[in-house]
């Protein structure tokens, strides 16, 4: 579906509050398309930002979830201790550490019962069981991969189209396991260079996302073989966005006309899985060697 967009864009799932019913109509609007973040929501606010898409707009849409990790047996306290530290410098103590899966299952059976037309994983492959519950629901399954061995995970899924993610991408990386000798989390691949590797293990569509921010860079991965290209740090400083504002002050200026292009390094000190260093500049340098990893 995404090779028939009047507009070959995809404003990326962004979860913390930039995503919102809002923008997807936004772009929906103009012949793109949008995705809402699930992650982080509670199944009840998912719902909401359903609904309100919805009634904003009659256009397709979809949501991404976020993929349940394995339960860290990891010690943090020594982690824990340095951001009580840190917390200190601004008055501020730190929460304890727990295991979550997101209200994973919740969710997943919310969509399945709203017949959301495209549903996208990040961080792992959904089990195959609920790919099929969400294709007999009418779904479109993307799943985000980095490599081309999370391609073929992703294709024996049953997977219909794959989110191919470079380490240019301003969020977290989307990898299914998390290397924790490797600041990255894994092997790097830029995004044009992973779509060549992808396209050499599938026949899906590929969608595009990475560092991806002007006109050009969007017909350098359209000209690499993408359906289309999936943009996240563009939109932050869109009127629809609900980014908290020092965050669209911090991230929209020098990101955006591409004068902060380069990963220099990628740290965990935000969440505890390698998200670029740039974007987390002073934590990450004072923290990088004591973070864990998630």
């Amino acid at each position: 579906m995404f090779d028939s967009l009047r507009v070959p864009v995809i404003a990326a799932p962004m979860a913390g509050g930039p995503s919102t019913p809002e923008l997807v109509a936004a772009t929906a609007r103009v012949g793109a398309f949008g995705f809402l973040a699930g992650g982080y929501l509670n199944a009840a606010a998912l719902a909401d930002q359903i609904a309100h898409t919805r009634r904003l707009s009659d256009e397709k849409f979809g949501v991404n979830l976020f993929v349940p990790g394995i339960r860290s047996t990891v010690d943090l306290s020594p982690y824990t201790a340095r951001l009580r530290a840190e917390g200190g410098r601004y008055g501020v103590e730190p929460g304890d550490p727990r295991w979550d899966d997101d209200g994973y299952s919740a969710k997943l059976d919310l969509l399945v019962e709203a017949r959301v037309p495209v549903v996208s994983f990040t961080f792992g492959v959904p089990l195959e069981s609920d790919v099929e519950r969400l294709h007999e629901a009418g779904s479109t399954i993307v799943v985000t991969v980095t490599s081309p061995d999370e391609a073929r995970e992703a294709v024996a899924v049953g997977a219909d189209a794959l989110c191919v993610q470079g380490f240019e991408a301003g969020g977290h990386r989307g990898i299914f396991t998390d290397d924790p000798r490797d600041p990255f989390g894994g092997e790097v691949h830029g995004v044009l260079a992973a779509l060549r590797l992808v396209a050499g293990v599938t026949d899906l569509p590929v969608i595009a996302s990475g560092g991806i921010v002007h006109g050009a860079d969007v017909a350098a991965v359209l000209s690499a073989g993408a359906v289309a290209a999936q943009l996240g740090t563009a939109f932050l400083r869109a009127d629809e966005a609900g980014t908290h504002h020092p965050a669209a002050r911090a991230r929209g200026g020098d990101t955006l006309h591409g004068r902060d292009a380069g990963v220099q390094r990628a740290a965990r000190a935000r969440s505890g899985q390698p998200v670029p260093a740039r974007a987390h500049a002073a934590r990450a340098r004072r923290l990088p060697a004591v973070a864990p990893a998630q």
